[in-house]
């Protein structure tokens, strides 16, 4: 999948206006910023982009005394995990708390290393991350709050045995991983991004549940009755999901909810993030007018993540 990396330059460059920025433009089909000395840069793939809509939503800036410029260049394809790899990287906890009994639940997120002091005894849940020329380690909110929705779920909620999941945008796989070490019983990732698909497998192996994982190249007409098949093999997909997770940008959500909808069994839930707390009322009545209820709402500074049950 190639992307562009667009570079923007704020005139003054102040906190407020880096915060706002990607808020406007992430209409456009960005999927990921960054923060420079001077502004932000923005990863967006090239099929999805639209220069158009963007310079009308740099228009709208609604900082009057901020001028904002930008340059685009194809962004080189390259190891996301280049800086761990050199560094390696301090393990990421996920808590999710049980408020009925009072327990907590704990989940780890490493990329393999030894530090000391840690130990994967300490935690009820840990997931090794190889991330490769992908999105998805673990390290961003939207992440964190994903998996702690499932913390809340397996707590909570009898169906993890037998459930089959649906992890879309899967990224690494952190998320379809940690539904399948829940005790899920088979999870279906895709992603339109083909390393991410063989980084999902990767790790899929590496954690020691490719065998009930189904990785898929694709989007969402996946989901499509002429593309699904029932069953469980490598070159198919379960037909109905009891938990469809999705941590993608804003546009691809309304775009693509329908399609999550349809795969879904009465009772299922549905979780998504990947979008800013300004974005969740036109989440919500897109989610609304396809017959879901809002069950859980969470935040992690600017970003947010819905739940839904059907």
């Amino acid at each position: 999948m190639k992307y562009y990396e667009v570079e923007f330059t704020l005139i003054p460059c102040s906190q407020d206006a880096q915060d706002i920025l990607p808020a406007i433009v992430g209409e456009a089909g960005f999927e990921t910023f960054e923060e420079t000395e001077n502004g932000l840069k923005g990863y967006v793939q090239q099929s999805m982009f639209d220069a158009g809509v963007m310079d009308t939503l740099i228009e709208q800036f609604p900082l009057m005394n901020t001028r904002v410029s930008y340059e685009i260049r194809e962004a080189e394809d390259r190891d996301w995990n280049e800086q761990w790899e050199k560094e390696g990287f301090e393990p990421i906890l996920v808590r999710s708390t049980q408020h009925i009994a009072g327990s907590e639940r704990t989940l780890v997120i490493h990329d393999g290393r030894h530090f000391s002091g840690f130990s994967l005894s300490d935690y009820d849940l840990s997931i090794e991350i190889d991330a490769h020329m992908a999105f998805g380690t673990g390290t961003h909110e939207t992440t964190r709050m994903i998996c702690s929705a499932l913390l809340d779920e397996q707590s909570v909620n009898g169906q993890w045995p037998k459930a089959n999941v649906l992890d879309c945008g899967c990224g690494t796989g952190i998320l379809g991983i940690c539904a399948l070490k829940l005790g899920a019983k088979s999870c279906t990732a895709y992603d339109i991004d083909e390393w991410s698909v063989e980084n999902t497998r990767h790790n899929s192996i590496i954690n020691q549940v490719e065998e009930r994982m189904i990785i898929l190249h694709g989007d969402a007409t996946l989901l499509q009755p002429d593309n699904r098949i029932d069953g469980n093999t490598t070159d198919s997909i379960v037909s109905r999901y009891d938990f469809v997770m999705a941590n993608i940008n804003r546009n691809i959500l309304l775009q693509d909810m329908e399609h999550f909808v349809s795969v879904m069994v009465p009772g299922a839930t549905l979780i998504l993030s990947g979008f800013y707390q300004d974005d969740c009322q036109i989440l919500i009545s897109k989610a609304q007018s396809l017959g879901l209820t809002l069950h859980d709402t969470r935040h992690d500074g600017d970003w947010a993540c819905l739940s839904f049950k059907l």
